[in-house]
């Protein structure tokens, strides 16, 4: 589980709500009218500009980014060293019965054990890590662009507001509610927007970035270990892809 995501979007929406609270009745922040046109009609542009199964996708996608949690490098690192030790040691063929976890890394061990070449490899992997750039880059944009319409469907939903409260301005009954849908609809969709959907597509922005980061070091290590590479030099090699603190932090676990 990401706690952070967790904590802070429940945090967010309680701050929000508590706000609303103190204000006054929760009921005067309900409107039915203006859920549709922000809700509904931000969806349905979402889902004109994506592919269908993009939309339908969606909702899996942003749970990842409250579930899933990218695999830290220097546990990684730790992986992959003990990998090399082992192929050093005993041979690549060693490798098969080794439990990996990880399914980038556990593909990359098959390839050693099957005797691929470091270039095979590199290939392999790097086609795998390729076509995962490019779906978390679609389910990024797709969020992205909810962030975008869900503000300008609260826009038009205020035009809509406006409208009908000039339209009937002899009759103050319509005043209040027309009014409501006009700065309602506005609300709904920055919420929409600054809440919901800006945080995750930037969750899963970072994740990517995070995960492409890892499969690279990954590379390096496999084909570091496919050349018959000291484990110990590539402990070193590695610990460039590490930030100053964790590298630290680990110099000192294996010193």
């Amino acid at each position: 589980m990401d706690f952070a995501t967790i904590i802070g979007f429940i945090a967010s929406f309680t701050i929000v709500s508590i706000g609303i609270l103190i204000g006054g009745p929760a009921s005067l922040f309900i409107n039915t009218a203006s859920i549709f046109i922000v809700v509904a009609g931000s969806l349905a542009v979402v889902l004109t500009r994506s592919s269908l199964g993009d939309f339908i996708g969606a909702g899996a996608l942003a749970g990842k980014a409250f579930t899933n949690k990218v695999d830290k490098p220097e546990e990684l690192i730790e992986k992959v060293v003990e990998i090399a030790t082992i192929a050093r040691k005993d041979g690549m063929i060693a490798l098969e019965s080794l439990e990996i976890d990880n399914e980038f890394i556990a593909k990359g061990v098959g390839m050693l054990v099957d005797g691929e070449t470091g270039s095979s490899i590199k290939a392999g992997l790097g086609i795998d890590t390729s076509m995962m750039i490019r779906r978390g880059k679609s389910g990024a944009a797709l969020f992205e662009a909810w962030a975008d319409f869900a503000p300008a469907m609260g826009m038009i939903g205020t035009l809509v507001g406006l409208v009908q409260m000039l339209a009937n301005m002899s009759d103050p009954k319509t005043i209040g509610p027309a009014m409501a849908v006009a700065l309602l609809t506005t609300l709904y969709g920055a919420v929409i927007a600054n809440m919901i959907a800006m945080p995750i597509m930037q969750k899963l922005q970072q994740r990517l970035e995070a995960e492409t980061l890892n499969n690279d070091m990954v590379i390096s290590a496999l084909l570091f270990i496919s050349q018959g590479g000291n484990p110990r030099l590539l402990e070193g090699m590695l610990l460039g892809y590490l930030s100053p603190k964790a590298s630290a932090k680990l110099k000192a676990a294996v010193s």
